[in-house]
């Protein structure tokens, strides 16, 4: 649609009843925003609107409200990214700010993204499969049990305890070596590169090593598989539940949420290149409504981004979730500027750790 006079129609719908939850009417719009043409020129553009299925009159005498189509037109064409205020962040580094290990940063950030928003807040770990190997800990834990400790690139740290074959017990000098083996062959390897390496040293490692080597080898593999556990972290949920008139039914919704499979299915969809929803010039996803596949999310909005270390290396992602009626020029600058954030944390965290 090219009439730029409609377009600042729409925006203005948009805008009015994200405010009120309120159909919107050519007077009120008229009244609030400076349209610059009169309220009948409006109602004429409100039915075009209304025919081409931006809007739609929800009840007889009442105004518009804007359709998923409608605010659709809204974010390809009307919205903008625009900067955080000032306030806003301050409020971002005050509650950041002390973060020392990613536990914490991804703690915080989750809750600014919420309080920033005032939708459901979602950020995902850095995967163990889409980051590079930092540092593999090995440490007895008793004669027949070891603990595995993988460290990342961008400080992930996850813990797996191996166990050894029957009649079998680890030898502290046999495991020092191995330590040191494991960590010369695999220190800034990807998880891609990780099962031939092990390979080659279990055909390598003496005999003495080899049984310790291929248990620490499956645990590890194992850790980094495909289709392995990733975590995510959540919070506003109560902001989501003050959003229960904008939903017909809300408990789909927070099942999913609870349950989490279907957040982590949404951040793996943003993962597969080409796919699912349109990408804004901004480098976010925004989908709305029936775009999303999960049927509990067809009457959501979902701003996702993606954060990683470095240009255009992403480990992970982060989004809010809140009803269509969303304030979206706002969710997508606190979704951008956050997910700015944890780049830089892990791009720093990288620098430190390098030699």
């Amino acid at each position: 649609m090219a009439d730029d006079r409609r377009l600042k129609v729409l925006s203005a719908i948009v805008t009015d009843y994200v405010r009120t939850r309120e159909p919107v009417g050519s007077r009120a719009l008229a009244e609030r925003y400076r349209l610059g043409v009169s309220p009948a020129t409006i109602r004429n553009d409100m039915a075009a609107l209304e025919d081409e299925g931006y809007i739609h009159q929800p009840h007889t005498s009442a105004g518009r409200v804007p359709t998923e189509k409608g605010y659709r037109l809204f974010v390809d064409e009307v919205a903008r990214v625009k900067p955080l205020s000032g306030p806003e962040r301050r409020a971002i580094t005050a509650l950041l700010s002390g973060a020392v290990d990613l536990e914490q940063v991804v703690a915080r950030t989750v809750r600014a993204l919420a309080q920033l928003t005032g939708q459901l807040a979602v950020v995902e770990y850095p995967s163990l499969r889409r980051t590079a190997l930092r540092h593999l800990e090995l440490v007895a834990l008793g004669p027949v049990r070891v603990l595995l400790v993988i460290i990342t690139d961008t400080g992930r740290v996850e813990q797996r305890t191996v166990s050894m074959p029957a009649g079998r017990v680890v030898d502290p000098l046999v495991l020092e070596s191995l330590r040191t083996r494991v960590n010369t062959a695999l220190a800034g390897r990807i998880a891609a590169d990780v099962v031939p390496i092990l390979t080659s040293l279990a055909e390598r490692a003496p005999e003495e090593e080899r049984f310790l080597l291929t248990a620490v080898a499956d645990e590890l593999i194992e850790a980094l598989r495909p289709d392995g556990e990733e975590r995510i972290v959540v919070a506003g949920t109560a902001n989501l539940a003050r959003s229960t008139p904008d939903f017909s039914s809300l408990g789909p919704l927070l099942d999913a949420v609870e349950e989490q499979v279907v957040l982590l299915r949404l951040f793996a969809e943003d993962a597969a290149s080409g796919l699912s929803r349109p990408r804004t010039d901004a480098g976010m996803r925004v989908s709305i409504g029936s775009e999303n596949r999960d049927d509990a999310l067809a009457e959501a909005s979902v701003v996702t981004a993606s954060y990683g270390v470095g240009a255009g290396d992403v480990v992970a992602h982060l989004g809010v979730i809140g009803p269509t009626r969303m304030d979206y020029p706002a969710a997508m600058a606190a979704v951008r500027a956050v997910a700015r954030y944890l780049s830089r944390f892990l791009t720093d965290t990288d620098d430190d750790a390098a030699p």
